[in-house]
């Protein structure tokens, strides 16, 4: 029997890591006043949406209200039973949404982010087209905190 979990970990080993000379950081607003936002890799997309592939790399922008969502995460090693029970396991929007009924966060961006965990090896789609794209969406939402829900 394969042990797909120790073979993608000895996989990952040899995946070399990008460095930066400097990081960037912006002090957000106490919670209570923030605009958060969800960015998942889960591959999440709306039903009859076109369905992910390996090789993609776009993000997928989900309305802040849309619950007709989809796993496209296409890992084989993946248990989508929670995802199936509860989408809050992958996407937790309706918690965040009573988080910001409660006043613990101050509101909830009008559009949340799906990225397909499968990247290309050097990242740089990501860090030149797609994480700019999406930031820069997230920015004219005026979104002061994200959620990286990773699966």
């Amino acid at each position: 029997m394969h042990d797909n979990d120790q073979a993608m970990r000895e996989f990952a080993k040899t995946l070399a890591l990008p460095e930066f000379e400097e990081t960037a950081f912006t002090k957000p607003p106490p919670l209570r006043e923030a605009r958060v936002a969800i960015v998942t890799s889960a591959a999440l997309h709306r039903i009859g949406s076109p369905k992910w592939k390996v090789e993609d790399f776009h993000f997928e922008t989900l309305p802040h209200d849309a619950r007709d969502l989809k796993l496209g995460h296409l890992s084989p090693n993946f248990d989508r039973a929670g995802f199936a029970a509860d989408m809050n396991v992958v996407y937790p929007v309706d918690r965040l949404q009573e988080l910001s009924d409660q006043g613990v966060i101050g509101s909830l961006a009008n559009y949340h982010y799906a990225f397909a965990g499968n990247q290309p090896e050097g990242l740089s789609a990501l860090r030149l087209d797609t994480g700019p794209a999406c930031a820069q969406k997230m920015r004219e939402d005026g979104v002061d905190v994200v959620l990286l829900t990773p699966v």
